[in-house]
């Protein structure tokens, strides 16, 4: 299987984004990619809460879902779309990060709502809350997507291995981690975290990511780490997009995965301890 990583710089207005979204996804299934990914809020970064809330939808009136389906479908792919700020029903407010699993019929074949929000002081001007306007999920998810088995998971769940190690063991041979990751922790932690995840699983690790400084409406903005990889199951990785939009590709032999298993069967080699 060919996987083609796109990488974006999105602005906070998911009209705007789509139209590079959809060429991208495009340029992807026109090199034979047939399972594409793109990166957390494929439909926007904004800061705001108000912004959000303003240009958000629903998952039944969202038009940047409506239209990635309608281009899985029309070029017969399956689709990751990392994940989209969704508006909920939800007393607080909070909307909803989720990723989405596109059939190449267009169909919904998987949700996830991103488990780990990040709520961290990078810096004296470096400050997200991610949990004042996100709710959490709740559920892991592993997928069947034909041609391998898919784990879920968004951005900063990368720094809980327990969860990829459930997904692994649920029977997971790709983990996918679109992300929007923050250009200081990036630089320090993004490879080493996804290579991570992939020798303690055992499972190819594709991460479709944001890219480079975002526009806000009123001036404010912010700066991702771009560097979209894909890792193998054994720890090399296959591919860096570096920091410009665009679409990587990768081949994925799924054989790979028992090989890596079966050098270092670790996946069932648990045992209970006591403490601390």
């Amino acid at each position: 299987m060919r996987a083609g990583l796109i990488q974006l710089t999105v602005g906070d207005d998911p009209a705007a984004n789509l139209p590079a979204t959809l060429g991208l996804v495009r340029q992807a299934a026109a090199a034979k990619a047939g399972f594409v990914l793109t990166p957390e809020l494929t439909n926007g970064l904004s800061s705001s809460r108000a912004h959000q809330r303003s240009v958000f939808r629903h998952e039944e009136d969202d038009e940047t879902l409506s239209a990635l389906r309608a281009a899985a479908k029309a070029a017969g792919i399956w689709l990751l779309i990392g994940s989209l700020g969704l508006l909920t029903d939800d007393a607080d407010g909070r909307f909803a990060n989720r990723s989405f699993l596109i059939a190449p019929d267009g169909s919904v074949t998987a949700r996830y709502d991103k488990i780990h929000l990040f709520d961290v002081t990078v810096s004296a001007t470096e400050v997200y809350r991610e949990s004042e306007g996100y709710r959490p999920g709740n559920r892991a998810v592993v997928a069947d997507a034909g041609f391998a088995r898919i784990g879920m998971t968004v951005c900063y769940d990368v720094r809980f291995p327990a969860l990829y190690r459930r997904l692994a063991q649920g029977g997971a041979q790709v983990i996918t981690v679109p992300a929007a990751f923050n250009h200081i922790t990036g630089a320090a932690h993004w490879e080493t975290l996804l290579r991570a995840r992939a020798i303690e699983t055992g499972c190819f690790v594709l991460a479709p990511a944001q890219t480079g400084f975002h526009p806000e409406a009123g001036g404010r903005g912010r700066k991702t780490h771009g560097h979209s990889l894909a890792v193998a199951p054994w720890g090399e990785i296959l591919a860096d997009a570096g920091t410009e939009p665009g679409v990587t590709l990768v081949d994925l032999d799924l054989a790979e995965v028992e090989k890596a298993r079966g050098r270092v069967p670790s996946l069932v080699h648990d045992r209970g301890f006591d403490g601390p």
